[in-house]
């Protein structure tokens, strides 16, 4: 109990230890401990790719699933991972196929009307079905690994940032208490607080600048995410033009017999 006591004092000193360097800092101008210029530039290019990255990511989710009701909440039993059992939400494109074989089949199968609108239907229904697909491996290939590294990796280093942070303020409010040292003896133990805080602060420079130089290796990841996103649309698109041009023809051929002389020969009869 006692540990846990000084554990808490040693906490809530530090802390306002930190707050006092900080406003004296903001508001008083005193000095600081610079990071030296690609230690900057590392911190700004992560800054960067934490926003891109967020942006990119809610831009797929929403081209994927245009209906902001409907993707909050896929994500949120993502998040909780539960499932409804037995429902299967039907896409647009599945949607307008089963309007167009309830209008058809009404119609009648024997109606050139009621003919194209189940001819059409079942494209639609494709269509849908390979919606569902390009879905599936986005959300495998792109958007998991995406919302992995922004959910980890991300994380961490904003966790460590915040830690070098406080080892700063640590190191300057050590360095101000060495120049208003009045004495030997408080001197002395002043510059002994300064080594300590120096090499913390160091070595939490070193772990916050490892973790930095990896936004490199999460951009290669994400270009192969890039692509594996652009080969799915690439099929998707390529199967949509195909159906699309499979059904043209299709519908042509059937305009043309339904316009021949015996089509409306018969129909006079």
């Amino acid at each position: 109990m006692d540990f846990n006591f000084k554990k808490i004092a040693s906490d809530a000193g530090g802390f306002f230890s930190r707050a006092k360097q900080l406003t004296e800092e903001t508001f008083l101008k005193a000095e600081r401990t610079e990071l030296d210029s690609h230690f900057e530039n590392l911190l700004q290019r992560a800054d960067k790719t934490e926003d891109h990255t967020r942006r990119l990511l809610s831009s797929i989710e929403s081209y994927l699933q245009p209906n902001p009701t409907v993707r909050m909440e896929e994500v949120f039993y993502e998040k909780l991972e539960l499932k409804k059992d037995g429902v299967v939400r039907q896409n647009n494109l599945e949607q307008l196929s089963t309007a167009m074989t309830e209008a058809g089949e009404t119609f009648g199968e024997t109606t050139p009307y009621g003919t194209a609108l189940l001819k059409v239907a079942q494209t639609e229904s494709r269509l849908g079905q390979a919606e569902r697909e390009l879905c599936a491996q986005a959300a495998t290939n792109t958007l998991l690994p995406i919302r992995r590294f922004l959910e980890g990796d991300m994380k961490t280093i904003q966790k460590e940032r915040k830690v070098l942070n406080s080892k700063r303020l640590d190191l300057d409010a050590c360095k101000s208490r060495l120049k208003k040292a009045k004495n030997v003896d408080t001197q002395a133990v002043a510059e002994a607080d300064v080594r300590v805080a120096q090499a913390e602060f160091d070595k939490q420079s070193e772990i916050t600048k490892l973790l930095l130089e990896g936004i490199q290796t999460a951009h290669n990841n994400q270009l192969k995410c890039l692509r594996d996103f652009v080969e799915a649309q690439m099929s998707f698109y390529a199967q949509a033009h195909q159906l699309m041009a499979d059904l043209q023809r299709e519908l042509s051929g059937s305009l043309a017999d339904d316009a021949s002389p015996l089509y409306y020969g018969k129909q006079d009869q």
